[in-house]
This record gives C-alpha cells, sequence and structure tokens, in this order.
C-alpha cells in the first residue's frame, strides 16, 4: 500500500490512470505496447508497466515508485520511460500528470526534428508560441529525460525527435485532451506543409490569444480546470490544485525569452 493513503485512496488512483491509458489506446494516439501515462503520488509517481498491452492491464498491473525508480507498491516493472515521469513530476510542482505517445503526425514532424511553430493559434494551448521538439536520445535514457526536461521550459508538450510527444496537465484530463491537440496540430502543420512554409502569428498576437483562452477557460487547457487536485489527478490526500499550468499566471508570452 502507498504510504499515507488508504486502500481505497490507492485503488481509486489506479482505476484512474488505467482509465486513462485505455482512453489513449482508443483514441488512436498509441499503437500495441507504446506510450506510457503517470500521476503524481505522495512521494513518487504511479506509472503504467513495461510492455503490457493496454487492452490486457488491471489496476494491480500499475506501478509505484519513488522518483529514483525504486518499487512503492505493484509487482510489474515501470514503463522504461519512468524517469522522464519521475523528473518532469519533481521539477514541476505545477503538473500532476505526464502522458506519452508516439502519436503518427506528431511523431513524423519528430522524425525530421520539426516543433511546431505559431502557424496557428491553438499552438498557444501548449503553454507558449511554439511545440518545441527535444533533441534525440534513446528511449528510457537520462539524457532523453533531461532533453525532455528542457524542451518543457515553460511548456505544457513537447515532440521527442524519432520517438514521439509528451503532454503535462495538472490533472490526467487535461495532459490527454492535450496530447489530441498537439497531434491534430501536428496532422494540420503537415498538410499545410505541402502548400510550403506557412506564415506565422505574431508574439503579440499569440498574447492576445492566451489572454483571450484564460478569460474564457479554451480548448484542452479547460479539461478538469478549476478543481482541486484529487486522487483522480494523483495528488496527495487532501492537497489542494496548483493551478493551471502553461497560460494561468503566465507572462505574455512575447515575454518567454525561451528559444523556438
Amino acid at each position: 500500500m502507498i504510504h499515507d493513503w488508504s486502500r481505497a485512496q490507492e485503488q481509486q488512483a489506479r482505476e484512474s490512470l488505467l482509465a486513462g491509458a485505455q482512453r489513449l489506446h482508443a483514441s488512436g494516439l498509441n499503437s500495441g505496447t507504446a506510450g506510457n501515462l503517470s500521476l503524481r503520488l505522495p512521494g513518487g509517481l504511479l506509472i503504467t508497466p513495461s510492455s503490457l498491452p493496454y487492452d490486457q492491464m488491471g489496476p494491480e498491473d500499475l506501478v509505484a515508485i519513488d522518483h529514483d525508480g525504486r518499487l512503492l507498491a505493484g509487482t510489474r516493472a515501470p514503463s522504461s520511460e519512468w524517469r522522464l515521469h519521475a523528473d518532469l513530476l519533481s521539477r514541476r510542482p505545477d503538473i500532476q500528470a505526464v502522458v506519452h505517445c508516439h502519436s503518427a503526425h506528431a511523431t513524423a514532424l519528430a522524425c525530421h526534428g520539426r516543433g511546431i511553430p505559431a502557424f496557428h493559434y491553438m499552438v498557444v494551448q501548449a503553454g507558449g508560441p511554439s511545440i518545441r521538439c527535444a533533441g534525440y536520445a534513446t528511449f528510457g535514457s537520462q539524457a532523453l529525460s533531461d532533453l525532455a526536461v528542457e524542451a518543457l521550459e515553460g511548456r505544457l508538450a513537447c515532440l521527442l525527435a524519432h520517438h514521439g510527444q509528451v503532454a503535462i496537465g495538472s490533472s490526467l484530463e487535461q495532459a490527454l485532451a492535450l496530447a489530441g491537440e498537439v497531434e491534430n496540430l501536428a496532422r494540420i502543420y503537415g498538410l499545410a506543409l505541402a502548400l510550403g512554409e506557412p506564415p506565422l502569428l505574431s508574439d503579440a498576437e499569440m498574447d492576445q490569444v492566451a489572454a483571450q483562452m484564460e478569460q474564457r477557460q479554451y480548448g484542452a487547457l479547460s479539461a478538469g480546470a478549476g478543481q482541486a487536485a484529487s486522487l483522480s489527478s494523483g495528488a496527495a490526500p487532501g492537497s489542494q490544485s496548483q493551478g493551471r499550468p502553461g497560460l494561468a499566471g503566465r507572462p505574455g508570452l512575447s515575454r518567454w525569452a525561451t528559444p523556438g
């Protein structure tokens, strides 16, 4: 049993993460055993196991580990990408969940080392005027985790070169919704590129879009927004949400002095 949680609380977290994993698979953003999801837990995280098809996965198959990968609860090996999840959750107190998948259009761009620039106003949902593409490193490595953490600085999503995408959020709902939005943007960007390099929106316009979205709680980032952190978001019992990451409470996008 996970420290400081009752069996009922742990079971609820397991069922929530399993439901999210099955939704991700059913959405077509993943295939086979690719991809992985995690939720923040007291002292660590709950993560999907390694090499187990989602349609064969039960709540008991999910693995609780600390931020150094030590087993807290469960019998299976954690996902090979546990370092990426653990590092993001430990370094980003504003998030509660991490979703990693190999969605087709995002991965196609990532295979060319291309991020997604401000060609469309919805790019701002990923927390900035662009969605960066992290450099390549072998899957499951500390090097890959470090590159992803860097690419996600001031952002809620990134691509991973020759690999896939990562989306994070203050709830599992937010992270899942954003992963779907990133894939849709990647698809549209690929279509736009077939006609040539598309013109980009200015930082000033992206600032305005961010303000409008924040005011209206619009799009992927509105999923689960405004709710206290709960077992479904993987937060410790009794804790409150850190608030919506990304657009909420951040300076204007033009002032985010970050590359890409």
